[in-house]
């Protein structure tokens, strides 16, 4: 094979590849389908580092080149941790899933996809753990209803959305879940409605775009 020989005659490939680890940095000027036909149709090289196929695709990310069905997993080249997990359709996210920080594997996703993005509903959390949004998706972006939450899984917002920003009706909530504002929104800000103080009294008022204070 062409790129398993133009390696060799570069590299001395019986006493360089000592781990995955090593194998990837070889090869790194190659692309990783080009990789994987040296690995697969050389068994000098599987007996040499000892490798499992699966095992390659999973750490050289090469799940990402491969079109899947059904139930899979894909990890980030750089961590080797798993970044999703979940359910493919022609090599694309189709059906649930699960996403995970690429550093420290944490959770920050679950939920329905369509096409490889984000469609349906679905969850975002903090780092801790802790629920960040729960609501409908559309092409990647919070679309449709949904909740925002701060710490404590306290509810901090509830209402409409339109590509990824607050848009149509909503209400916002003070921490300790008292009303803050209530009313229509446009382009992530408030619109049209009226806005309360913590003890429930309202103070402000928006119309069309313009607020004047109440006492």
């Amino acid at each position: 094979m062409n790129e398993f020989q133009n390696i060799k005659s570069e590299i001395n490939i019986e006493n360089s590849i000592e781990s995955l680890y090593i194998l990837k940095n070889i090869f790194s000027f190659l692309s990783e389908k080009q990789k994987l036909n040296i690995i697969i149709y050389n068994k000098h090289i599987q007996n040499k580092i000892d490798i499992n196929i699966e095992d390659y695709k999973k750490i050289s990310g090469i799940y990402k080149e491969i079109k899947k069905n059904g139930k899979g997993k894909e990890y980030d080249i750089s961590t080797n941790i798993m970044i999703f997990e979940g359910e493919y359709l022609n090599g694309k996210r189709n059906g649930k899933g699960k996403e995970y920080e690429k550093r420290k594997g944490k959770l920050k996703f679950e939920g329905e996809y369509l096409n490889g993005k984000r469609n349906g509903k679905g969850k975002e959390y903090y780092l801790n753990g802790e629920l960040k949004f729960e609501g409908e998706y559309l092409n990647e972006k919070r679309n449709g209803k949904g909740k925002e939450y701060i710490y404590n899984d306290t509810l901090v917002f509830e209402g409409e959305y339109l590509n990824g920003k607050r848009n149509g009706k909503g209400k916002e909530f003070y921490d300790n879940g008292n009303l803050q504002f209530e009313g229509e929104y446009l382009d992530g800000k408030r619109w049209n409605g009226k806005g309360y103080n913590i003890e429930g009294k309202i103070n402000f008022e928006i119309v069309k775009g313009n607020g004047k204070g109440k006492e």
